[in-house]
């Protein structure tokens, strides 16, 4: 597959998670405005390649990214993703105890940092 068709198929995914801007070709991140080259990279190999993937759909892939993402104590991109989880149809109780979950497997003190950083997305 030629990368232009990563490219894509990246964007499809990026559009479902946040939504019109992205597709209008605005920077999904602060940091794409500072590299667009990996910005690029991101959207080709992540999404691309990953997330488009015919053996999960991309509301499992969301829930799965913001439980690793909380795990790893990644709150910029934690954020992000949370708000692409509820564009994909995840609740905010859902992941609220998505979460809360993380805690069990990683630790009460990352789930209570996930939630705090989550706050703000979560209202």
């Amino acid at each position: 597959m030629a990368e232009s068709e990563f490219s894509e198929k990246g964007r499809a995914v990026q559009q479902q998670l946040w939504g019109d801007r992205v597709a209008s070709g605005a920077p999904a991140a602060p940091f794409a405005t500072v590299a667009p080259e990996y910005a690029q990279l991101v959207r080709e190999f992540c999404f691309g390649m990953f997330w488009s993937r015919p053996g999960l759909a991309v509301r499992d892939r969301s829930l799965i990214t913001v439980a690793i993402l909380a795990a790893l104590g990644r709150h910029d991109e934690l954020r992000g993703h949370l708000a692409g989880a509820l564009n994909v149809g995840w609740s905010k109780e859902e992941l609220v105890e998505a979460l809360m979950h993380v805690g069990v497997y990683a630790g009460v003190p990352s789930a209570v940092s996930a939630l705090n950083a989550a706050a703000p997305v979560l209202g």
